[in-house]
């Protein structure tokens, strides 16, 4: 039997294994896709807010070119302290079940079972895309991920939304020769955007170079057009593709399939703020899927301290 499952091999989960390791606990992470599965799947030219420093875990310095480390840096930085610390990590295997029999965890996966005496739930929020709710969203021109520009080159996109991934996507594919059109439900850019891209987006929609329709909500999608409701009213536009930039959701059936309580309006799981032990005993959270609908509370940079918090408790437990 293990002392830990770790379920996500992110860097909030690889960072819990470091703890567990230094703690001398038998532990294994298992991930349901490729090493720290959600930096990989954003954008190939994404740079980070945080610095490097930031990002670190377990103490292993982020030695970076630049201040911001970029989605590259970050993915060979997280691969390194993993197989530079051997830990042990099954990866593109999928946890289906939890339970708990008297004192041990029962876990299936999509290949075997495990037994252990706690589990670390690290699973982020990247996998469940916000839906607009619209018809013609499930249109294969609508995209909910963005990895590169040069694929919607000479087109006519709309994207939705005024965070970060939409701005990026906005920009990059602009200077990509595409028309681009923002829908945007607020009356300016969101105020959380990168401090140095803001003014960029700005200045493009001034100039024009960028339409923005404020106030604004896509409301459906055809295979060559969709409409936008403005304040003068609907119109309707010719469009090529639909970049849904609206954010993403922990898999919260998964949580309630566990036994975990979420608060009735955010979705955010009981937890325990100094322990992150959940309404479970020897279930804990860590990273962002501690913030259910508010996923923007939580960054690697701030979640950090969630391993060890967790470690101390689950040490004394054990003792």
């Amino acid at each position: 039997m293990l002392d830990i499952l770790i379920i996500g091999g992110g860097p909030i989960g690889i960072a819990c294994g470091l703890e567990a390791q230094k703690a001398g606990l038998s532990f294994l992470i298992v991930e349901k896709g490729c090493l720290v599965n959600s930096l990989y799947n954003y954008p190939s030219t994404m740079t980070f807010f945080s610095t490097s420093e930031k990002l670190e875990i377990g103490g292993v310095p982020f030695v970076t070119i630049s201040n911001k480390p970029t989605r590259s840096e970050a993915l060979e930085y997280y691969r390194r302290v993993a197989t530079s610390n051997n830990m042990p990590i099954n990866l593109f295997e999928e946890v289906k079940s939890v339970k708990k029999e008297g004192e041990a965890f029962i876990i299936t996966t999509s290949k075997t079972s495990y037994q252990a005496k706690k589990v670390i739930l690290s699973t982020g929020f990247y996998d469940i895309p916000v839906k607009l709710g619209i018809p013609g969203e499930e249109l294969p021109k609508v995209k909910h991920y963005y990895k590169d520009p040069h694929y919607y080159a000479m087109q006519k996109v709309v994207v939705v939304g005024s965070s970060n991934s939409a701005i990026d996507v906005a920009l990059e594919t602009y200077r990509k020769g595409v028309e681009v059109t923002l829908v945007i439900r607020g009356d300016e850019v969101s105020s959380r955007v990168k401090y140095w891209v803001r003014p960029d987006i700005i200045n493009r929609i001034k100039e024009g170079s960028i339409k923005a329709h404020f106030n604004s909500h896509l409301r459906a999608i055809r295979e060559q057009e969709v409409d936008i409701e403005t304040p003068e009213g609907i119109i309707t536009i010719p469009n090529d593709f639909v970049m849904a930039m609206t954010g993403y959701k922990p898999n919260f059936e998964f949580l309630k399939s566990l036994g975990i309580i979420l608060s009735d309006d955010k979705y955010i799981p009981h937890y325990h703020p100094d322990t992150m032990e959940t309404n479970l005993p020897g279930l804990y959270l860590a990273g962002v899927v501690c913030g259910g609908l508010d996923t923007h509370l939580w960054f690697i940079e701030n979640s950090r301290v969630h391993a060890e918090m967790i470690m101390e408790d689950i040490l004394k437990k054990l003792d």
